[in-house]
């Protein structure tokens, strides 16, 4: 068995190693684009519960998992932050409160944290860091059963995960095409490397290289926020549904609304030719339904005790209190501004135009990030809190960031609604779409419904030499990117955006925006101007910023 001191050097040790080989994780990554790279924001993840972890001493293994799950959670970076994040609080959770690191403790951990991470991905993937961890709980499951010690479980999961990480091009098509293992499967590989260093050799890989500090540089436990506020709650029961609408009733959504307003509050009545989306709360549920039910067939019924979940949350809010660190320089407490309105905006982009521009569309807080620089869920929840509002969306504007931005979710003192925006201009449509005399509910379908849309070009270099998806690509070539994918390779910037451009533009297009980032010139994107205006100024409103975007020459949006 491993005491706490044990458990503490291990994860010192793996942030350490992680962050030796994260080059060699970013490398693995397949698509060229520059981007915050797997070894990279997995990297940023660990080192930022190491910081954590060094003000630690002679604590227990349960108090050591949960410190360095707490402050994964809170620096979590990138799709693979996130995941490798949900690992270990799983992790936490099966070595609950005890002394030490045992056989069992320790198989109940790799188990429950699997179970935790393939929980929160929607659509999970075979052949990734979830298939890795996967087997390693299993081989670990396995070791137990035989009655082997705490060091032999461990080194049966990371014999399993070596197996796993090996197998992932078998499972992924795009990977074995490209020659390599996943990169995230890889990076958990090299997490329990580190830990077994000090299992079972009692050393402490040396970090090679100081890594750069990510945004926040301190972090705290993570905290039930919802039990620590007081709410009033004028009505017991939130109560959703969707109505599959009886065309032969007569009837109209808005008589239902109006039933609605009268038996409580927060109701929203969303509807179409097919259903009715409804929400209220209230303290006669039942009536909702009964009433509902002459309006057509329910289904997604759900009905939630609002009281119960808020004297719930307190009960957790004052054990986590009772539990928390008690180390003399803990980081500060993030603090929260008192709400001013209804609802606010966060957004996450990087240059000065592009700020401007969802400044002036009444975004509040700007998160700086996007490719290669990732924000943590702490720069998003601090965002969040200094937003002056109870109701705060949240538009992340990149795949790889919407997973951190939903961390804040829970652990945020508002309500958080995380908008799928996947691009800048899908952002900007989402913003535009806002409507300030709807519900909140009504909106989110809205804005998201919104970037729909909105075509996405973007041009940007091959960060590596690469093989993928049929095409050969050298570092440093020019990449198209038509909504996410990539279209084709060139050399020349110039004819790049006219032929992507010549890709977008459909029959009833009616406006462009160009983007132009921090390496072009003003002399270079009037003389683009001049040439997408000849082409297509009779047809379509076409509007040149200066983004000042870093990595990617330009971005172009088509409606």
């Amino acid at each position: 068995m491993f005491n706490g001191n044990v458990l503490r050097d291990a994860l010192l040790s793996a942030a350490n190693h992680l962050s030796n080989h994260r080059k060699q994780v970013d490398d693995l990554n397949v698509f060229p684009v520059p981007d915050g790279d797997t070894g990279s924001n997995m990297s940023l993840t660990i080192s930022n519960a190491a910081r954590e972890l060094e003000k630690l001493q002679d604590e227990t293994a349960g108090k050591i998992a949960a410190v360095n799950a707490a402050a994964l959670l809170r620096g979590a970076r990138g799709n693979s932050g996130v995941i490798t994040s949900l690992l270990f609080r799983g992790f936490a959770k099966g070595i609950g409160q005890e002394e030490n690191v045992t056989a069992e403790n320790l198989a109940n951990a790799f188990t429950l944290g699997v179970e935790a991470a393939y929980k929160a991905v929607m659509k999970p993937t075979e052949g990734t860091i979830l298939t890795v961890a996967r087997v390693a709980g299993e081989y670990a499951s396995a070791a137990r059963d035989e009655g082997k010690d705490a060091l032999a479980v461990f080194e049966a999961a990371l014999t399993g995960a070596n197996a796993a990480l090996a197998q992932t091009p078998e499972l992924l098509p795009v990977l074995k095409k490209a020659g390599v293992v996943d990169a995230g499967g890889q990076g958990f590989v090299l997490i329990l490397e580190g830990m077994l260093s000090v299992f079972r050799d009692g050393v402490i890989i040396a970090a090679e290289r100081v890594e750069s500090e990510p945004t926040v540089e301190e972090t705290e436990t993570s905290r039930n926020a919802a039990g620590e506020f007081e709410t009033e709650i004028t009505f017991t029961y939130c109560t959703e549904f969707i109505v599959n609408r009886n065309a032969e009733c007569g009837k109209e959504p808005q008589e239902l609304r109006s039933f609605l307003e009268s038996i409580g509050d927060c109701v929203v009545v969303v509807d179409d030719e097919e259903i009715i989306k409804v929400h209220v709360h209230t303290d006669h549920p039942g009536n909702a339904i009964e009433t509902a039910l002459g309006f057509g067939q329910l289904v997604h019924l759900k009905i939630e005790n609002m009281r119960d979940q808020h004297e719930r949350a307190k009960h957790d809010a004052e054990n986590a209190k009772k539990a928390a660190p008690k180390t003399a320089d803990r980081a500060e407490v993030i603090e929260s501004v008192e709400p001013t309105k209804e609802v606010g905006f966060v957004s996450v982009c990087a240059g000065a135009g592009i700020t401007e521009v969802f400044r002036d569309l009444g975004v509040d807080e700007i998160v700086s990030g996007g490719q290669t620089m990732n924000p943590s869920t702490d720069d998003i929840l601090r965002a969040v809190e200094r937003t002056p509002a109870s109701t705060v969306f949240v538009l992340p504007n990149n795949k790889n960031i919407i997973m951190a931005a939903e961390q804040t979710i829970p652990i945020s003192s508002r309500k958080v609604i995380v908008l799928h925006t996947k691009t800048i201009p899908q952002g900007i449509s989402a913003m535009l779409a806002f409507d300030p005399e709807t519900g909140n509910e009504e909106n989110a379908i809205a804005m998201q419904k919104a970037t729909e849309s909105v075509a996405t070009g973007s041009i940007t270099f091959a960060a590596r030499d690469s093989d993928f998806e049929g095409h050969k690509i050298k570092k440093g070539e020019l990449l198209a990117l038509n909504n996410g994918k990539l279209s084709f390779v060139e050399t020349d910037l110039e004819h790049t955006v006219l032929k992507l451009v010549k890709q977008m533009v459909k029959r009833d297009s009616q406006f462009m925006n160009v983007f132009y980032g921090e390496d072009i010139s003003e002399e270079q994107a009037a003389a683009l101007e001049e040439q997408l205006n000849a082409k297509y100024g009779n047809r379509m409103e076409i509007t040149m910023v200066n983004g000042g975007q870093p990595i990617y020459y330009f971005l172009i949006s088509v409606e």
